[in-house]
């Protein structure tokens, strides 16, 4: 996983642990290269101590009063016959004398090619020793896995005069360092695992305790909703950020809460707007009917005539149905205006929808339900509505020359909701309609509001449930209806 995809809490819990490790390796590689340093160091310092320790034996030897030879180069070798094996045992070191023109004069060691010793000086050598200003120098060389160094310098009689060169080749054993450097590392690795634990423990508190504040935030966002009254977020000991993030959301929930209540009031004008223009609409078209008859009476009145009360009784029947009209207008709009109340009764659903289904006298509506009683809380009367709605639905669906019309009603339970299914065989619904099916004033018949279903909406959420269907151009549609028990 990448690391952009981990959560805050994991972030911090890594890069702190990431911290510690990369704090240890640093330590380590600071350690090793200070040791070889220090190693570079001493073996430094101790062939240059090695050197003037025997530097100064070597003057002893020649100045002496046991030297019985002329001092010069050509003597020394008389000179240190025995005494060379002497001082390098003494030392711990070999010694090579040379002479000034790098032809070995005398050796500790009988086999001459032993770290690197040769009978003749390199030219190079010769040249850098005399070109130098301390008039010594130090060749470092590795040979089979060894390191070793080299030394040259002038041996000089009481008048510093030049009489040889002293060659002191030093081998460079770092066992103990090495095994100094072991043992310290396995320590700074005891130590660094115990750290690496503790940090752990310590990361996984710091991190849920600078998260828990976000996390609060987090949960508090989620829970927002424009329809409710959202509560605002009080931590008591918080760091700046935190405490200037609460700030800002409960900025936000002021605000949000400000905008509901314009959003609200505008949504609630608009809704009376556009209901006032369907009431209006709905009731200009009775009026218009009565407005001709009431004309043509006026035209046409006779008292004289003798079918006079015939068209009488015809005018009045006109104006009673366009009142009649009117009259269900007015009664629709109250019906869909009207908030069902949740009474919350413990009903026998079945029952219920089998009483709803009793005022209907067609034949092709059947029922079926998987068991006698299922009980949840709903209002009757707006549960009888809602069936009668669903099924007066169905039956317009069902075309005039319908051969085999079918409605059929299903009432069951499933994961602990109440269905309730009605199901057609009729003409469909259409694809351009399907998103329109539940607004108000929608209808694709010649009469009615367009209330019906969008009321069985109201009613069915209001209980905390919802209303699907499927239908397919044709073949017929299905309603179904779920609401909880409880």
């Amino acid at each position: 996983m990448k690391l952009k995809k981990l959560s805050l809490r994991a972030r911090i819990f890594v890069a702190m642990i990431l911290l510690v490790l990369l704090a240890s390796i640093l330590i380590a590689a600071v350690t090793i290269y200070q040791y070889n340093e220090e190693a570079r160091d001493y073996h430094k310092e101790r062939l240059e101590r090695k050197e003037s320790a025997i530097r100064e034996h070597i003057n002893f030897v020649i100045n002496g009063r046991q030297n019985t030879y002329e001092i010069k180069t050509e003597n020394l070798p008389l000179i240190f016959k025995e005494k060379i094996y002497e001082i390098a045992t003494i030392h711990n070191l070999q010694i090579n004398l040379y002479d000034l023109d790098g032809n070995l004069l005398k050796s500790s060691k009988a086999t001459l090619n032993t770290l690197g010793s040769d009978k003749c000086m390199d030219v190079e050598v010769l040249n850098r020793l005399a070109h130098t200003a301390e008039h010594r120098f130090v060749f470092k060389n590795e040979k089979n896995g060894q390191v070793f160094q080299s030394s040259y310098s002038y041996i000089t009689d009481q008048k510093s005069k030049n009489l040889a060169i002293l060659n002191l080749p030093y081998l460079e054993n770092d066992d103990f360092l090495n095994k100094e450097l072991k043992e310290f590392l396995m320590r700074l690795g005891y130590a660094y695992f115990v750290m690496i634990l503790v940090a752990i423990a310590f990361a996984y508190f710091i991190s849920k305790y600078i998260t828990r504040s976000l996390k609060t935030i987090s949960e508090k966002m989620d829970e927002i909703r424009l329809e409710k009254r959202n509560k605002k977020i009080e931590i008591e000991t918080s760091s700046e950020e935190i405490e200037t993030l609460v700030h800002s959301y409960n900025s936000m929930i002021d605000e949000l809460e400000a905008s509901a209540v314009k959003l609200a009031t505008s949504e609630r004008e608009q809704a009376w707007r556009e209901m006032a223009k369907q009431v209006a609409h709905e009731i200009k078209n009775p009026l218009t009917p009565m407005r001709l008859s009431v004309q043509s009476f006026q035209r046409k009145f006779n008292p004289e005539d003798e079918n006079i009360h015939q068209k009488v009784a015809e005018y009045s029947n006109t104006l009673i149905q366009q009142i009649d009209t009117m009259s269900s207008i007015a009664s629709a709009f109250s019906n869909f205006a009207k908030m069902p109340a949740q009474k919350n009764e413990q009903l026998n659903v079945v029952q219920i929808v089998k009483m709803a289904l009793d005022i209907f006298n067609e034949d092709n509506i059947s029922f079926e339900s998987e068991r006698e009683e299922i009980i949840a809380k709903f209002d009757r009367t707006q549960l009888i509505r809602v069936v009668t709605n669903l099924v007066k639905n169905a039956i317009q669906a069902m075309p005039i020359d319908a051969k085999d019309p079918k409605i059929k009603v299903r009432v069951f339970d499933e994961d602990g909701l109440v269905k309730i299914t009605v199901k057609d065989n009729g003409m469909g619904i259409e694809e351009a309609t399907k998103a329109k099916i539940f607004e108000p004033k929608f209808t694709t018949k010649s009469s009615g509001m367009g209330l019906g279903l969008a009321m069985v909406k109201n009613i069915v959420e209001t209980y905390k449930g919802n209303i699907t269907f499927t239908s397919e151009k044709g073949k017929g549609t299905t309603f179904t209806v779920s609401f909880p028990k409880k």
